[in-house]
């Protein structure tokens, strides 16, 4: 069955990026599909996190093109741009939360600046957005310096989430967590998901998170995507560096983990 427009609502095409005389991209092709959680994985410096913020429009491109639910972040008026912006959230890797705002003040700035709303409403539904991730109330009172590292991922997530996003972009999720957390977070992300229709674009390198969490995982290497597929046909691609991270101790245990949890289930 072919895709349509609808069902595609991130395409790249022929994306080109370089610093000056390193270039990390070079004819660079992949569609994001609706509903899906996609895990972008690649060996160090081949421009994951980089290709995520050309997409979200916090880097412009050397050369290709980016169609975002149909439309050339870079062709568009500010004012169209923030429109098209609205409908995806970003979980910088650290957080990126406000150090000197409470959770509650963190998550109501998006809804008080892009949504117009005051603050108490704001920050009425911004405690609705944290207990959606997990978080007890009296979170949304505390500051990101009292939080271990998973309550300030899952404050993050929400901030995410507060102008109910389309598309959810992720940049090292579960980096730093402990296994117990990285663990409670990838089902988290599974469960919101499915609970309110999101796309998940994914930059990991937690072999655990891709076998748990993702639909289709996306290889970058060459500068280019090697392979987008499911995990089976990833695995099964010739390359090294393919055969070396799916194929070593840590992804022959990530392995056996998911298939011997979903026989339990």
């Amino acid at each position: 069955m072919s895709m349509t427009d609808e069902d595609i609502p991130v395409n790249v095409r022929g994306l080109g990026n370089r610093f000056g005389p390193n270039i990390v991209h070079d004819g660079l092709d992949l569609d994001i599909r609706r509903g899906e959680i996609l895990g972008v994985v690649g060996g160090s410096g081949t421009g994951k996190s980089v290709l995520l913020r050309s997409i979200v429009g916090l880097h412009h491109p050397s050369s290709g093109d980016i169609q975002v639910f149909g439309e050339n972040l870079w062709a568009l008026s500010d004012r169209e741009r923030s429109r098209i912006e609205q409908r995806f959230g970003i979980l910088f890797q650290g957080g990126a939360l406000f150090t000197s705002l409470n959770l509650r003040e963190n998550i109501a700035v998006p809804l008080i600046e892009h949504a117009g709303l005051t603050r108490p409403m704001a920050e009425h539904l911004a405690q609705m957005k944290l207990a959606l991730t997990g978080l007890p109330p009296e979170a949304g009172l505390q500051y990101p310096a009292e939080l271990s590292g998973g309550m300030v991922k899952r404050a993050a997530l929400a901030r995410a989430l507060a102008l109910d996003p389309e598309i959810l972009f992720l940049d090292e999720p579960t980096a730093g967590l402990d296994p117990i957390g990285a663990a409670a977070f990838d089902r988290l992300i599974k469960t919101l998901r499915d609970a309110l229709g999101l796309t998940v674009f994914m930059v990991t390198h937690d072999l655990d998170t891709l076998y748990s969490t993702c639909d289709r995982v996306a290889v970058l290497s060459q500068k280019k995507v090697l392979v987008a597929d499911s995990l089976e046909i990833v695995e099964a691609t010739d390359d090294e560096w393919i055969r070396e991270y799916f194929h070593g101790p840590r992804g022959r245990a990530a392995a056996h983990s998911a298939t011997g949890g979903m026989q339990e289930q």
